[in-house]
């Protein structure tokens, strides 16, 4: 046969994403109901079985579907199925997030993710990442702008102490309602709609929640230029940006390219680095990190107008 005979054989088509996934649909379930036993489901065991884990008809009961049905899902036939029965699957397969989506995948059904509480601390680990790298400011944001981690030179540039550190720690809220007590921000007018519509991008996915919608009202309540700014409804994904900076310290300005790094484990945070623009910037900031006279060490108290 050549392979015109071949093309023409078979409509010259390839396999279409979903027959592929189908076989390792019903790969994928059979493996996980294998691993829950019925003890697990608080089931009693019952005889000994010929094989291990559940049996499909227990599944199906579980989830609250139809044997046939269940049977015909994994054995990989074209059905449909809903969120709210892949849902069921996967409570009684015992399924943690990541088999969860994997399974909408293979499914092939619209995938939306549990929505988590969003993160307050962060552990150890990411704290050694952010003292590493003690010579640039960092800073570990969640999607309100919250600072939930810094190091010294970030504290030391922008006046924020260990003590306050916690949820309600903003960076927006400083900005907008006690700009005084950070580091001047210059070209307030054009930075500060950036970060406002950075974080309408991200209060599309939080519509509703009570923590976003009361930080959004009381915000907007206590500043006319958030609101002014809010209303717009522009949005902006975060980005790489040149950002500048007045500090008592330095005679001139500090200008510092900031650079967004996203955190595992930790969604909608990210590790935000500012790093000297120039070299006018970088003997500025090395001016600010240097030990003052009277000052203790890693301090910045007095040093701000």
């Amino acid at each position: 046969m050549t392979t015109g005979q071949h093309g023409s054989r078979h409509g010259g088509a390839h396999p279409r994403p979903g027959d592929r996934r189908r076989p390792e649909l019903a790969a994928f379930l059979r493996g996980r109901r294998a691993r829950v036993s019925p003890q697990d489901v608080g089931m009693p065991g019952g005889p000994r079985r010929r094989t291990p884990g559940l049996r499909r008809e227990e599944v199906a009961q579980l989830s609250g579907v139809g044997v046939t049905w269940y049977t015909w899902l994994e054995q990989g036939r074209p059905i449909n199925a809903s969120a709210q029965v892949l849902d069921a699957v996967a409570r009684t397969l015992r399924l943690d997030l990541p088999e969860r989506e994997h399974l909408y995948h293979l499914a092939e059904v619209p995938y939306e993710p549990v929505r988590e509480a969003a993160p307050v601390t962060v552990g150890p680990e990411l704290q050694a990442v952010l003292d590493a790298m003690d010579g640039l400011p960092a800073v570990v944001y969640n999607a309100r702008f919250d600072l939930l981690a810094t190091n010294a030179a970030y504290r030391d540039v922008f006046i924020v102490s260990p003590a306050t550190m916690g949820p309600r720690t903003n960076a927006l809220w400083t900005l907008f309602v006690a700009p005084e007590l950070t580091c001047p921000l210059v070209f307030r007018e054009v930075e500060l709609p950036v970060m406002v519509a950075t974080l309408r991008s991200a209060y599309g996915r939080h519509v509703g929640e009570p923590a976003w919608e009361e930080f959004v009202r009381e915000l907007a309540e206590r500043s006319a230029e958030f609101a002014r700014m809010w209303e717009s409804g522009d949005v902006a994904p975060p980005g790489s940006r040149v950002k500048t900076f007045r500090h008592r310290a330095v005679p001139g300005e500090l200008r510092m390219t900031t650079t967004s790094l996203s955190v595992d484990g930790m969604p909608e945070c990210r590790i935000v680095v500012y790093a000297p623009a120039d070299e006018e910037s970088r003997r500025g900031l090395a001016r600010i990190r240097t030990p003052r006279e009277g000052t203790p060490e890693g301090s910045s108290e007095g040093t701000w107008t």
